[in-house]
Formats: C-alpha cells, structure tokens, sequence
C-alpha cells in the first residue's frame, strides 16, 4: 500500500545552497494538503479493519483546559450564554485561540525561514481573509484513517526509565522503533501517528507545578525525524504534548542560513522541527491530544490501531483548529 510515486526521503529536491530537501510538488504544484494526501480511499477502506468493538473514545480536551494558557499568547476563552426570551438559549465565544487546547495546525502554520511556505505560497498571502494553505483545505476534505499510537509512557516504564515530564527529555527514531517493538505494532503508509509521552496526564495531575520556563519531552528536533516520518509516509504526526518536538527549542539545531547570517534573530523558534515538518513536508501536526483513555484501551486489548476521524473547523484561511477527533477502536 505503499504509493509508489512518493520518493524517498534521500531523493527529494535540495535547491542550490539550501540546507533541506522539501516535498513541493510531490503531490502537485498546487496542492495545499501535503501529507493528507496518503488518506487515500483505500487506505480509509482498510481502517475500517481496526474497528472491532465500535467503542468511541473522545482525543480533544476541553477549550478551556488551561488556565493559565499553555503559551502565553493563546489566552483562556470567554463563554457567554444569551436569550432572546426566557424559552431560548444562544452563545458565543470570545478570546478563542483556535490552537490552545487540542489541536491541528494547518500548513499556513510556519514557514522555513530560507525557504517559504509550503509548496512556494507567498507569505504575504497568507493573511487574513485569504485561503491559500487554510484549515478549511482540510475540513473540506475530512480526515478519516487508521490510526497508530505509540505509547512511549508505557514503554519507558517497562525499562524501569520513567520519562522525566519536566524536562525536555527526547525521543529520537531508534526509541520509536524500539516502542513499537515493544507494542508488536507497525507503522502502515496512511497512518495517523498519535505519540503518548505521558505529560498531559502529568500536567493535570493535582501535585503538579507549573514552572516558570514549562518543559515538555517530545520528538528529538533533528532531521532523521522528519526523514522517519517521510519515509513511513505518516499522513498526520500527533502527540499528547505541547509541540510534538520536545520543548523549548534548543538554538543549536536544525540550523538556518536566515538565522546564521543575521537576516533572522534566534528566538523560540530556532531549532524547532515544525520547520522541516510543515513547510518543508507538508506534514498535518497535531498537538494536545488527550491519548491516555485510548492508551488504556490499546493495552488492554493488545492493540495500539484503530480509526481515526477528525473535522476541523470550517473557517476559510484558518491557521489552525481545534481537532475534533475521535478514536475508534
């Protein structure tokens, strides 16, 4: 199943004096999917095969999960129920920042500093009011497919090595091929990649301390990443943490020209692998998802796959959107 005319990740174009290779074009010279496009039909036939007791499990938190937010400027939103009579209810929201709770980042996310947005949009198009690269790409598709957890938490405990939740701990490819090992799962090209470090369980947990710098482990910031996730042709890359790559970022990774001959300032996102994910591969990220009932389930039944759907807020050039997913498993 696996699509024959997606090259590997050794064979991509590198332009001229450019530090990474990128996908633009792979799957056409004006697609704004990216990596969504290995849900094929067949392939979300073939989920269908993961269902064995129809049982669903909510992955989204609530809105309103932190407070105090996460990242600073994604601030706590503002709930309001009206009445147009005493037999009526209606509401709004206000202050909602549409990538604070559960999460997928639409391709206008990022930008590689020495190269653009994917697929060579113009960034001074992507702004409000336009739809070039915007979420609604892919609530109008939808999003259904067999999805994969790796259990990272799980696996580590079995080693008598419990993640550390409050540090940057990383997790390169041979700990994710070693957690799948463990789990006797393997990765099928299509997959909706859902990581399990076990932070957001410790983050809500009563005793926890928020420090003054948050830390989270995550995916090692570093190219055999991106070029593992190429390679397994993972259509979306999730996790249970803040960024999917451990943070804060390390400024001494993943350089850019932009950054090394002063045309950038280093700042928290110097080093992170959205750069290569996103702009570069076009790959669908996901962050904050809530693993840890589904987790439960996939050890009870020995079983780490199951379906995945996901509906994205239809708002025409949204940068990114609450996740709307669900497991089933």
């Amino acid at each position: 199943m696996v699509t024959p005319s997606v090259p590997l990740y050794k064979d991509l174009p590198r332009g001229e004096n450019e530090l990474y290779p990128n996908a633009w074009g792979v799957f056409g010279n004006k697609d704004q999917l990216g990596t969504l496009n290995h849900l094929t039909a067949e392939r979300v036939l073939h989920a269908l095969q993961s269902v064995k007791t129809g049982t669903v499990v909510n992955l989204n938190l609530a809105l309103d999960a932190f407070d105090p937010p996460l990242i600073s400027h994604r601030g706590i939103p503002h709930h309001e129920i009206f009445g147009l009579n005493k037999f009526h209810r209606d509401d709004r929201i206000d202050n909602l920042f549409l990538q604070a709770s559960t999460q997928l980042d639409s391709l206008r996310h990022f930008a590689h500093p020495d190269k653009g947005f994917y697929n060579g949009f113009p960034g001074e198009q992507l702004t409000t009011g336009t739809l070039e690269l915007g979420i609604q790409n892919v609530a109008n598709r939808g999003i259904a497919g067999r999805g994969l957890l790796i259990d990272l938490d799980s696996y580590f405990k079995s080693l008598g090595k419990p993640i550390d939740q409050k540090s940057g701990q990383t997790f390169d490819v041979a700990d994710l091929e070693a957690a799948l090992e463990f789990q006797d799962s393997q990765i099928l090209p299509g997959d909706i990649l859902m990581i399990r470090t076990g932070w957001l369980k410790a983050i809500q947990a009563a005793d926890y301390v928020r420090e003054s710098t948050l830390y989270s482990p995550g995916l090692l910031p570093d190219e055999s990443i991106a070029e593992w996730l190429w390679n397994k042709q993972v259509s979306i890359a999730a996790a249970d943490n803040l960024a999917l790559e451990a943070w804060p970022s390390k400024k001494d990774v993943l350089p850019t020209l932009a950054e090394q001959n002063g045309e950038l300032d280093l700042s928290s996102h110097t080093g992170m692998l959205h750069r290569l994910l996103i702009p570069l591969l076009g790959i669908t990220i996901g962050e904050l998802w809530d693993l840890d009932a589904l987790a439960e389930l996939c050890k009870e039944r020995k079983k780490f796959d199951c379906l995945i759907t996901a509906e994205p807020l239809n708002l025409p050039g949204g940068v990114g959107s609450p996740a709307n997913a669900l497991a089933i498993v």
